[in-house]
């Protein structure tokens, strides 16, 4: 299996780009991103970001995160319609977590009852 890594220079230097199309400086950047001055000096020095300034990173920027990972990114398995439905309920800004679970609970018990067995 290859080993997958995330590109903090060309992540940083795509941020980098983005900045200088804003006209903002680095500050107004952790300002806007709402990510610490000290996480960008540190991925400057190509250290990676935690995941939080890394989310809000991407949000700020427009970048999407697999465009920085080097490996192979062929995924292992597909992912079933189940695991899907609930990352979009997960993700939908209208539902709070409490009714993300509950639409995820009735369709999990309405997808178990309808599905056919694979075993036919």
């Amino acid at each position: 299996m290859a080993k997958l890594e995330f590109d903090v220079e060309s992540f940083y230097a795509a941020l980098d780009s983005q900045r200088q199309s804003q006209r903002l400086t680095w500050k107004q950047v952790a300002a806007k991103s709402e990510v610490s001055a000290s996480t960008l000096t540190r991925m400057a020095q190509g250290k990676r970001p935690d995941v939080d300034s890394l989310a809000a990173l991407l949000r700020w920027s427009g970048l999407k995160a697999e465009s920085f990972v080097k490996g192979d990114l062929e995924p292992q398995t597909t992912s079933d319609p189940l695991t899907q439905i609930t990352a979009y309920l997960r993700a939908d800004r209208n539902l709070t977590p409490q009714g993300a679970a509950a639409l995820e609970a009735i369709i999990k018990a309405g997808y178990e009852t309808l599905r056919k067995d694979r075993t036919d």
